[in-house]
């Protein structure tokens, strides 16, 4: 199959009927629901979802009309709003997911270790000790286990286990896993101390796909020229590179500005596609001095052309930029449903583990978003 057909059998999977004894999940910092489609696509039944931001929530929900959605802070989500939006009791749950936003961690911007962002992941800790799902996935960004951020990381392995939880943590790349971006991404997977089974991780599931595989039909998608300054840079940018970081610079107002535009390459699967697009540091078509368009982009995340988009250019990229590639998760969920979920499968009305150890069902205190 190609890619074009993989991704659309996919989508065909995402809006086939659940079956009855579907796995069920909850997806907390949801965005505009890359982790969720995943799921989707491997059979999964969707209970709730978690976003604070606006625009997400927006275009989550014109994708994903079944699913409720809590729109805000997470920290003022309950473990007992959680249940009763979800419609279940503690331990009845299969999966908990999410993807704490990881500025704080990544190597892209400024790397502190104050970053409030980087406490987040106390937020999903806390509905994981109170939700008590038979398994769960947290992703972040590779910086995690980078320099002084690995102190962060051990203390993250270290309270995730304390929920009651064998967890094993790799660093995956979704180029390997059906994705045509190149992403390396921290999994991390967890399974309950009461299932006899070990967390792991999917094995690779091929070779990577191409850029040219992945916009087969739309190739020649218009995209805006490149301007100002790195108009002038951008035809010394080869085929499958970057500019280095300033290797190819001009200088600027007395100083040297480096922009850190890449071109594509035909042969090759796409650099990392970040959350924030800027007209001097764009991802460039193999061929034209012009940024790709969104559709190409679209198809570089791995959504499906059937996937519902809005708003302005940078809102639309951004969607992208967060989310986790949707075939990336379908190829975890997949993993997780057939080691874990389906070999180990719920008895009748679920369990309760979470009430028998007497782990807390409720939030010690929301805490105010700074």
């Amino acid at each position: 199959m190609t890619y074009i057909q993989r991704l659309d059998a996919a989508w065909l999977d995402h809006l086939a009927p659940r079956a009855p004894d579907a796995p069920t999940v909850i997806s907390t910092f949801s965005g505009i629901g890359g982790s969720s489609l995943g799921y989707s696509m491997a059979g999964y039944r969707e209970l709730l979802a978690v976003e604070w931001e606006a625009d997400p929530v927006e275009v989550f929900r014109l994708n994903f009309p079944g699913v409720p959605v809590h729109h805000g802070d997470i920290a003022l989500l309950s473990v007992e709003d959680a249940l009763r939006l979800a419609g279940i009791a503690p331990g009845e749950l299969d999966v908990l997911d999410g993807s704490p936003p990881c500025q704080g961690f990544s190597t892209a911007g400024h790397r502190e270790m104050s970053d409030d962002r980087n406490q987040l992941f106390h937020e999903f800790t806390r509905l994981l000790a109170g939700l008590q799902p038979r398994a769960f996935v947290m992703e972040n960004v590779s910086g995690m286990v980078k320099g002084r951020m690995r102190l962060i990381f051990v203390d993250i392995l270290r309270e995730l286990k304390a929920c009651g939880y064998r967890v094993s943590a790799r660093l995956l790349d979704a180029q390997y896993f059906g994705v045509p971006q190149v992403r390396q991404r921290i999994i991390f997977i967890g399974v309950r101390e009461d299932i006899p089974a070990q967390p792991t991780h999917p094995p690779i599931v091929g070779r990577p796909v191409t850029v040219r595989e992945a916009w087969a039909g739309i190739e020649d998608d218009p995209g805006d020229p490149v301007t100002g300054p790195a108009a002038l840079l951008a035809p010394y940018v080869r085929p499958g590179t970057g500019n280095g970081g300033g290797k190819y610079s001009l200088p600027i107002r007395g100083t040297t500005a480096g922009f850190g535009m890449y071109r594509l390459s035909w042969q090759r699967p796409s650099s990392t596609i970040g959350k924030v697009t800027i007209l001097s540091t764009p991802i460039m078509h193999p061929d034209k001095n012009e940024r790709i368009s969104i559709r190409q982009a679209q198809r570089l995340s791995s959504f499906p052309d059937g996937f519902i988009l809005q708003g302005t250019f940078n809102e639309r990229w951004a969607g992208l930029g967060n989310s986790v590639p949707p075939l990336f998760m379908r190829a975890i969920a997949s993993h997780i449903r057939e080691t874990i979920l389906s070999s180990h499968p719920r008895g009748p009305g679920g369990t309760t583990i979470g009430a028998l150890r007497g782990l807390p069902l409720a939030s010690p205190g929301p805490r105010e978003r700074e």
